[in-house]
Order: C-alpha cells, then sequence, then structure tokens
C-alpha cells in the first residue's frame, strides 16, 4: 500500500515526532511466519474508562471476549487476547495508545472513542494496515474513502440528523438554532444537519458553538444569551454527555427550558440517562420535556439476557459503583463478535498471521529511535475484506455492511419528563416516523406519507418558564374587533383569532395581554410596533394593518382579514326621472349600439337589393326600408325576407346579438327600478383628490400618512376623529358645518360602520391593498408558526365562523354602491360586436366578390362580336347600373339578345335577293328594329 504520508511534505517529521513519542517500548523480534492457525490473535481497545460510554464499552467488551472464547464454534482453538488502553479523553493519550497496541502485533483496534481521535488514527490505520473498529466515533466525514481503515459498527450522525429533520418537518418548523460542541464531532454533525434540514426545505438560523474543554467559566452562559436574544425557540444541541448537561443546565438557569421552547438534544442525553439513571434525579429537573433519540436495537432474548445479566458484569468489573447498560455498550458487545467472526473467515482463508518492517521507516531504524516496533500488518487488506462480509444476529440485531454503513439505521424518540422518559416513536431511514417498531415495517412497502409520534410533553407544561408579554391596543371604537374591559378582560375577532392559532402550535406558550393607550384615545400602531423591536412587548395582536414601513420594523404572520382603504361618504337616493330608461347603458354603448343596428340594415340591403324585391324601389323607400328593418329586428318584428345565403347568415348573428342586448338591458333596467340607488357628489379617491374638501380619518391609523405621502394632499385638509360618533357626525354635518366630505378608512372597520348608517355608502373602489396580521420581533421564529396556524384556520372554516360571530351586521351591509353599479359598459360587450363586425364584412367581402364576377360574364356577353373598349369611368357606371338591376332582368336580357340575333341570321338568309331589292332589306331591318 502507498505510504499515505508521502502525500505531505513534512512526512518525515513527522514520523520523527511519533518515534519521540513511542521512545522506549519494546519490540518484538523481526516478523516471523507464525503457526496456521493461531493459538492467540492479540486485538486491542481505545476507550476513556471513566466515561459515560467508556466505562459500559469496557465491560461489554471483555464480557465479549469471554463470551467468544467460551464459545468453541467461532474461533475453535483460537482464543481473543485483548489489549486495552485507556486514553482519559486524551487525544495524545489515545495517540500514544495506538502505537502501542500497534506494537504488540494487534490484527484490528476496537476504537477509538472519539471522533477527533478517530481522524488521524485512521490515518496511521492506512498505513499500518491495522483496521479500527469503532462503536462511538459517529462523525459523517469518517465515511470517506480517505479512511479505508476505518469500520464504524454503530450508525453514523447523518442518520441522527435525518431523524432530528424528520421532527422538525413533522411539527411544521422551519428553522432551528444549532448549539454544537466545536470541534470535528461537532461541526460535521451540524452540517449535516444542515444539509439534512434543506431537504425539507428547512435551515439552520443560527450556529452556537462552544468550546469542547469550556476553559472559560462563563462560555456556556455567553453561547446561551445569544440564543436568547435570536428569539427563535427550536433548539438543537449536539454535545458529549458531560458539556451537554452543562448547557441544559445553564439554559433551565435563563429559563430557557420554560413554555415556548423546544429542545431536540442527540442521542448522548439517553446515553447518559441510561447510565446514570438513578443518580440523576437532580439533573432531570433541567432537562423536563427535552426530546432526544436513542439508537434502536429490537427486542430479542439474546438481548434480554445479557441485560438482565449486566448487574453481575457491573459488580464484578466496576471500581466506581455500578451503572446502567446503554445502547453504545451493545454495539461495543457485537463489535468484538463481528470481528471475532472476521477473523475465523480470515484464517480459514489464509491461515496465519504476518508482520513486517515499514520500508518507510528505514531511515529512522538507523537513527536507532526504534521504529522497528512499527510493523504492517501484511494480511490487513484480507481481516478488511473479511469484516465488510460478516453477516450475523447480534445484541443490537442484524449485522451487517451496505455501502460502508450498518443496515437498518433506526432510533427512538424519546421524551423526557418527570424522574425518567416517555418513547414517543421511532425513527428509521426506511420509513422515516412512525409508532411502530421499524423490524414491522420492514415488511411493508416503504412510505413517507404516513409520519406519525405519540403527544409530548414539551418543556414548560411541567415548569413555569418564560411568558410573552403581548401588546393590544386599547382603541375607543369598533370594539368588536379588540375589546379591553378592565386590566385583563380582552375580547374580539382579533382576539378570538389569537388565541385559536396558539392552541394549534406544537408546543404551549404561556402569554399575557397588556393594554397599550389609555382607552380615551385612540393609541399609535406605529408606537406600539416600535416597542416591540426595542424589547418592550414580546409581540402585538389586534387590528393592525401591514405596511411597507411597519414590516421593516417587525415580522408579521399571514394576513387574518383582507382590508385596504375605501371613501366614505354620504349619498342620496337618485330622483326618479322620466329618462330612467336609458340608465342601463352608457352613453358609449347607447352610441355603439345604435350605430350597428344601421350598419346591420346597410348590410342586408346590399345583400338583398339585387334578388328581393322588398329591398328595391325609389330611394325615399329604400331608405326607410333600411332604417325600418334595422330597428324591428330588436323586437324580432321585420316582415322583410332575406333570400340571400349571405343575408341570412348575418341576419341570424345580428339577432343573436340583439337577443342578448335585449336581455341585459331588461335584466339591468329592472335593478334599477327595483333596487334603491344612492350617489354622492365623491366618485371615489380621485375626485376626493382634485377637489378642496375636508377629509376625515381615525386617530392613530396609517390612513392620514398614507394621504399625504402617496396622494400629495395638504395636511390641513386632513381632520382626525376619535370615534365611531365622531365619523357620523362630520359626514352629517359635512363641509358647510364644519364637517367633512368624507372619511378614508379601511374596509374593515367602514363595513362595520354601515352596517347601521345606510345614509353613508363606499363610495369608488379600494385604492390600497392590505390585511391585518400579528406582530413579532425580526427574525422570530413564532411568527413563521403562527403564520401557519392561522391558514390551518383559514382552511378549516374557523376563521370564517370567528369573522361571522363578530363582524356580520344585521341591519344594512353596504358593499359600496355606485351610481353607475348596474350600467352596462361596451367592454362588457365589445367581443360581441366585434364577432358581428366581422361576420359584416367577410359577408359584404364575398358578395363583392361574386358581384364582380357576373358583371365580368354580363360584360363578355354584351361586347359579344365587338372590338371597342370602354373607358373605366364607362366601366365603373356599368357596374354601378349593374348593381341596381334586378338580377332576373340581368340573366334575362342576354337571353333576348341572343334570341333575336338568331331570328335575324334566319332573315337574311331566307332572301337571297336582298342586296338586290332594297326595299325587301329596309323591310327586314325595319321589322328587326321594331
Amino acid at each position: 500500500m502507498r505510504f499515505v504520508f508521502k502525500q505531505y511534505t513534512m512526512h518525515k517529521a513527522f514520523l520523527l515526532v511519533l518515534m519521540i513519542f513511542y521512545n522506549g517500548l519494546s519490540s518484538n523480534a523481526a516478523s516471523s511466519s507464525v503457526e496456521a492457525r493461531p493459538k492467540v490473535v492479540n486485538i486491542g481497545a481505545l476507550l476513556s474508562f471513566d466515561s459515560s460510554i467508556g466505562k459500559v464499552a469496557k465491560v461489554a467488551v471483555e464480557a465479549a471476549v469471554d463470551d467468544v472464547n467460551r464459545d468453541q464454534s467461532v474461533l475453535g482453538a483460537t482464543k481473543l487476547q485483548l489489549n486495552m488502553r485507556d486514553t482519559n479523553y486524551s487525544g495524545y493519550m489515545s495517540m500514544l495508545g495506538a502505537l502501542s497496541l500497534m506494537g504488540s502485533e494487534v490484527v484490528a483496534i476496537i476504537g477509538p472513542q472519539f471522533s477527533v481521535t478517530a481522524h488521524f488514527l485512521s490515518l496511521i490505520a492506512n498505513e499500518l494496515q491495522v483496521p479500527l473498529l469503532s462503536f462511538a466515533a459517529t462523525d459523517p466525514t469518517l465515511s470517506s474513502p480517505q479512511y479505508p481503515f476505518f469500520v464504524r459498527t454503530t450508525h453514523s450522525d447523518a442518520f441522527q440528523m435525518a431523524a432530528i429533520a424528520d421532527i422538525v418537518d413533522y411539527y411544521g418548523w422551519r428553522a432551528v438554532i444549532a448549539i454544537y460542541v466545536d470541534d470535528d464531532h461537532g461541526r460535521n454533525g451540524i452540517a449535516a444537519l444542515g444539509d439534512k434540514l434543506a431537504q425539507k426545505r428547512c435551515k439552520i438560523s443560527y450556529k452556537a458553538p462552544f468550546s469542547p474543554n469550556m476553559d472559560q467559566p462563563n462560555e456556556i452562559s455567553d453561547v446561551l444569551y445569544e440564543v436568547a436574544l435570536m428569539e427563535s425557540r427550536i433548539i438543537v444541541l449536539h454535545a458529549y454527555p458531560d458539556t451537554g448537561l452543562e448547557v441544559l443546565k445553564e439554559a433551565r438557569h435563563l429559563r430557557m427550558m420554560g413554555a415556548g421552547y423546544v429542545w431536540i438534544v442527540t442521542d448522548w442525553l439517553s446515553t447518559k440517562i441510561d447510565t446514570y439513571s438513578p443518580h440523576l434525579t437532580e439533573a432531570m429537573d433541567d432537562i423536563q420535556g427535552v426530546i432526544t433519540l436513542r439508537m434502536y436495537a429490537p427486542d430479542s432474548q439474546q438481548k434480554t439476557k445479557f441485560a438482565f445479566g449486566w448487574s453481575n458484569l457491573t459488580s464484578r468489573n466496576a471500581t466506581g459503583g455500578a451503572f446502567g447498560l446503554n445502547t453504545y455498550g451493545l454495539y461495543a458487545y457485537d463489535t468484538v463478535w463481528l470481528l471475532a467472526y472476521a477473523i475465523d473467515a480470515f484464517l480459514n482463508q489464509k491461515g496465519n498471521l504476518s508482520f513486517s518492517y515499514h520500508p518507510g521507516l528505514s531511515e529512522l531504524q538507523r537513527e536507532n529511535l526504534h521504529a522497528d516496533a512499527f510493523k504492517i500488518f501484511r494480511e490487513g487488506n484480507w481481516l478488511l475484506h473479511s469484516i465488510s462480509q460478516v453477516n450475523f444476529t447480534g445484541l443490537t440485531g442484524s449485522i451487517y455492511f451496505s455501502d460502508g454503513n450498518l443496515v437498518h439505521p433506526a432510533y427512538e424518540v424519546i421524551n423526557v419528563i418527570e424522574t425518567g422518559f416517555k418513547r414517543v416513536g421511532y425513527w428509521s431511514n426506511y420509513s422515516g416516523l412512525s409508532v411502530e417498531p421499524p423490524e414491522k415495517l420492514y415488511t411493508k412497502p416503504p412510505s413517507n406519507s404516513s409520519q406519525q409520534l405519540s403527544s409530548v410533553i414539551w418543556p414548560g407544561q411541567t415548569v413555569q418558564g418564560k411568558r410573552l408579554r403581548i401588546g393590544v391596543p386599547n382603541r375607543v371604537f369598533y370594539h368588536e374587533f379588540v375589546s379591553v374591559q378592565g386590566t385583563n378582560v380582552f375580547s374580539g375577532y382579533c382576539i378570538d383569532v389569537f388565541t385559536a392559532a396558539m392552541k394549534l402550535l406544537p408546543y404551549v406558550v404561556p402569554y399575557d395581554f397588556e393594554a397599550f393607550g389609555d382607552g380615551h384615545s385612540n393609541p399609535n400602531t406605529t408606537e406600539l410596533l416600535r416597542l416591540i423591536s426595542v424589547g418592550r412587548y414580546d409581540a402585538a395582536i389586534g387590528d393592525i394593518s401591514i405596511t411597507t414601513d411597519r414590516a421593516r420594523m417587525v415580522d408579521f404572520t399571514q394576513p387574518f382579514i383582507e382590508s385596504g382603504l375605501v371613501v366614505v361618504a354620504p349619498v342620496r337616493k337618485l330622483n326618479s326621472s322620466a329618462w330612467a330608461f336609458l340608465r342601463p347603458f352608457t352613453p358609449m354603448m347607447w352610441l355603439v349600439t345604435a350605430i350597428f343596428f344601421l350598419v346591420t340594415g346597410l348590410v342586408v340591403w346590399i345583400l338583398e337589393h339585387r334578388i328581393n324585391g322588398d329591398f328595391r324601389g325609389p330611394p325615399r323607400r329604400q331608405i326607410v326600408t333600411i332604417l325600418w328593418f334595422s330597428f324591428s329586428t330588436l323586437f324580432f318584428a321585420h316582415k322583410e325576407k332575406t333570400m340571400s345565403t349571405l343575408g341570412r347568415l348575418v341576419l341570424i348573428i345580428w339577432l343573436f346579438v340583439v337577443l342578448v342586448l335585449n336581455s341585459s338591458y331588461i335584466a339591468s333596467l329592472t335593478s334599477i327600478l327595483t333596487v334603491e340607488q344612492l350617489t354622492s357628489s365623491i366618485k371615489g379617491i380621485e375626485s376626493l383628490v382634485t377637489s378642496n374638501e375636508p377629509i376625515g380619518y381615525q386617530r392613530g391609523s396609517f390612513a392620514g400618512n398614507y394621504l399625504i405621502n402617496e396622494y400629495k394632499i395638504d395636511k390641513s385638509r386632513l381632520f382626525p376623529l376619535n370615534s365611531a360618533e365622531d365619523c357620523i357626525k362630520a359626514l352629517q354635518d359635512g363641509p358647510q358645518k364644519g364637517g367633512v366630505a368624507a372619511v378614508v378608512d379601511e374596509k374593515a372597520y367602514i363595513e362595520l360602520l354601515l352596517s347601521s348608517n345606510c345614509e353613508f355608502s363606499i363610495v369608488g373602489q379600494e385604492f390600497s391593498k392590505n390585511g391585518w396580521g400579528f406582530a413579532f420581533p425580526r427574525n422570530s421564529q413564532l411568527a413563521l408558526e403562527m403564520s401557519t396556524a392561522i391558514l390551518k384556520l383559514s382552511e378549516g372554516g374557523e376563521l370564517q365562523r370567528m369573522h361571522d360571530k363578530w363582524l356580520l351586521g344585521s341591519a344594512c351591509r353596504s358593499e359600496g354602491t355606485k351610481e353607475d353599479a348596474n350600467r352596462l359598459h361596451l367592454t362588457s360587450f365589445w367581443v360581441l360586436f366585434l364577432i358581428c363586425g366581422l361576420a359584416f364584412v367577410l359577408a359584404l367581402l364575398l358578395y363583392i366578390i361574386k358581384t364582380v364576377r357576373k358583371f365580368a360574364k354580363h360584360r363578355s356577353e354584351e361586347l359579344e362580336g365587338s372590338s371597342s373598349r370602354s373607358s373605366p369611368s364607362v366601366l365603373f357606371q356599368a357596374f354601378l347600373s349593374f348593381l341596381d338591376k334586378m338580377e332576373e332582368d340581368v340573366k334575362s336580357r342576354p337571353k333576348r339578345r341572343r334570341t333575336d340575333r338568331r331570328t335575324s341570321n334566319r332573315i337574311i338568309d331566307g332572301t337571297g335577293c336582298a342586296s338586290r331589292n332594297s326595299g325587301s332589306s329596309k323591310s327586314a331591318i325595319a321589322a328587326l328594329e321594331v
């Protein structure tokens, strides 16, 4: 195998340092061939004996070696010789321990325990070809082809992060905060989490790393203070068991373990609980409501037997008291059996073990730096291949590899409550989240469409946490939206929407309403939102309009009601008029309709004039016929018959247009005469802007600034109004008595006002499109989750039911009646007129083509036998004359001429002496002329 350190320019210096570390270690003689089937095979283990994982793994590994050596069916007469090294949480000690083990001719090393150590030890293992079988190093990047001799006998954190991403997506959260230990284990795990979240269209909104050694006492506090300022409530904690508990303890001290927060913790917490559960009574108070994961091992008789005998194993091997069995202990036990099966398969194929000096260490040998202690396991590749081919059932279930990873990665989803925990579901990469054990789902087709978890008790449901301060505008009127009674009684449509949305959140958020305003004048909504940005309030709810300027200060939820600006003005009834029958159509509509009536009569006259006697006669009679025929089609009472195909086609199309116009006219006229019509001198915002009349608006609303900034209305024309009574009085008085000509306010308010004041009406169109939403601090996760809850209320119909409960008036509801609300405009019929016009043009075009062809034929017959040519003016006059003649007359005249010509020829041929008898010729010619 190529010496990997030659990839680096300072490989010699690195090896020299390794030799100095190892100086003084004893070495064996030069490599020699061993027996065909050795009696003892050396294996090593690198563990931190005092860690939560290491102390359990030490007992499990020793028990597994004993069980393998007792079982003659695995290695037969060959025994495993276990050499352990305590790394004591130190990367330096891990390196020395690995060098020491490799100098003792071990064929494989169980470990290392930590991902950070595994990175550089895997480089050494690559050179010496000694497989590393780690049951605890979960860094996803260790699966890289860069580390071929690193074999992970547990599940990669890539799967654990996929489980967390599915949990985040299951509850509808879109962003999380990641707190993690700042080393390879933490950074690479969180990087994998970011990738998995991106696949779910979620993200990590903020990363908060902390030192693995926590050299500074206040480091965790500083990190959590930064997290608290982010206002996000979904936190993922990826750490080591000991440091992770310190983070949760400090979080509780900072009141970040209360209601409204969600903590998702990687499997280190379940490992800590399983190992020290009876002794964690005080620490359990710090982790109430936390969600954590645990590697899943299916129940089996073999696992139950091992767990039952665990207390005997710990009492025999432990020096610091009894401790529990965690899942890493199960994987450590299975790792020994995996290695035993691989060694057995390897010995059956190769039969011997051999080691040789590394050729790259010859120079170090000459320097007498004990380089002879470092030997290459010559059959390391064979053993590595045997490991990848092992397939057996252990304490953790099926043990075999697929794409370098153990098959069937699965986790339990655990909710920490009271003095223990409850399992709320499972996760597997086969079926996602479920409440059924993964092994039951492996027999079914994979499906991620039915994700499911049991109910969860979130932080704060057992321990009181931080309560949100919700600012509510204390308005003087329109109490149907928000009503503040006393100091703690809040009601109204907006209050109902907020409380209903909060109930749909996947966790409990405690909150208190606080009235903003004195109740005597409307408060300034913009000032309320500013107080959110400075931290006085955690949110604001009520009738708060979403505008561009306000959105720069806070984050708004999805609008729960649409409400743009409208103009309301006094209206009066339209007086009855003798000309009321003209109202259904606009003047332009009347003009176009009249023109088409005349054009229709003219087109039909052109098409029928040459073949239909009803359309002939003196000019005066023909004009009367055209007019009569045109307007009689309105009542389908025309007496003239159409004889041409084109004429009938034109008439059918026009009668259809007349039918539509007639029906629309009758419907509109009926509405005008039966529905009360109101009118006002103000037609909308445009006419209001161009006038000099005073305008009223609600005090505290954004309408005043909007009119000044967008429509350049002078501030002197604007009058703030404090109550609904002020609006009514100002509109009734009008400009002449010190009132206003119109009031500009949001549509939701105006509709409520008009429900009991029918003398006013909305005039013109809504000219500002916006809505109402709840306000939260910038980048607030709660704003996103509340938006989702509001959408659920809308889709379920609950939002409409609350709207009808509070805002459905019963007196008179004006939707903005306008003077021309029921008038018919040309825009409603232009397509119909266009089709009709095209039909007219097409019919005339076909008629002209047909007539020109007939005229050409007729002209050729008239000039038959004549060589003279007519001038264009004569030809045009002849064509006009041809158009005015009946078609039957035109057809019969050539026939008479041909008959007369034949008669003349017979007379001339029967009188051979015509030339001699001039008297007879003259008589014949006279006869012809007669």
